[in-house]
């Protein structure tokens, strides 16, 4: 049963129901290849049918969803050739960042981002998957505050919506968060020793896990993977 989301006045209503809209099929709540109607998604959340119509134009430029005119609008199956080539940018960003970070983070920043791991202790603990996943995003996006470069974060948020969903579908077997956990803390021992090298080396492991894992997904899942 779909989650009842709640119109605010705090952004403009497109962005709303874009970012519920990208949760759901990011969580697989709604599957690959699914039709999305206009009208059902308008009366669900109490709006007129040209915010949803922008929002599913956003979901298109991220890669979520096909709009085929005449024909409706359709959740994509999932590319393996988009995941791989959305991790091999990423890796290049991020590589970039956590580099900087060796050697420009500030205390402050490496407190957040202690906390922020122990929240995702929390969150595992707790199997909350939403949850640890934010808190993962949140804590890429720290590092990257603390060298005072969020468009880096906003460039990888731009690409990586595919990603997104092989990165819920492994997160209960194949990459446990235990083990995410782990590499977090990897990653951030090599910032607070100030080596670049080693921070580096460590979150591109940290990113290669996720082709490490699509290959066993889409055997179990192979209907909601594009044939490439």
């Amino acid at each position: 049963m779909a989650i009842a989301y709640t119109i605010t006045a705090s952004e403009p209503v497109n962005q709303q129901i874009y970012r519920f809209l990208r949760r759901e099929i990011v969580t697989c709540e709604i599957p690959p290849g699914a039709l999305l109607s206009e009208k059902e998604i308008s009366v669900r959340f109490t709006v007129s049918r040209q915010p949803v119509r922008e929002a599913f134009i956003k979901l298109s430029e991220a890669g979520l969803v096909e709009i085929r005119p005449q024909r409706g609008t359709y959740v994509r199956k999932i590319s393996a050739r988009r995941v791989a080539d959305g991790r091999f940018i990423r890796e290049a960003v991020e590589s970039a960042v956590v580099r900087r970070a060796a050697n420009e983070i500030t205390p402050q920043f490496l407190m957040r981002l202690d906390h922020n791991i122990e929240m995702q202790k929390l969150a595992a603990a707790q199997q909350d998957s939403q949850g640890f996943l934010q808190l993962d995003d949140e804590f890429h996006s720290l590092i990257a505050q603390s060298i005072d470069c969020t468009l880096a974060w906003e460039t990888v948020e731009n690409i990586k919506a595919t990603m997104d969903r092989v990165r819920y579908l492994t997160l209960a077997e194949v990459s446990p968060p235990e083990e995410l956990i782990n590499e977090h803390q990897r990653i951030l021992a090599a910032i607070k020793a100030g080596d670049a090298d080693g921070a580096e080396g460590a979150i591109r492991r940290h990113l290669q896990t996720l082709i490490f894992s699509l290959t066993p997904i889409a055997e179990r899942n192979d209907d909601w993977f594009e044939e490439d």
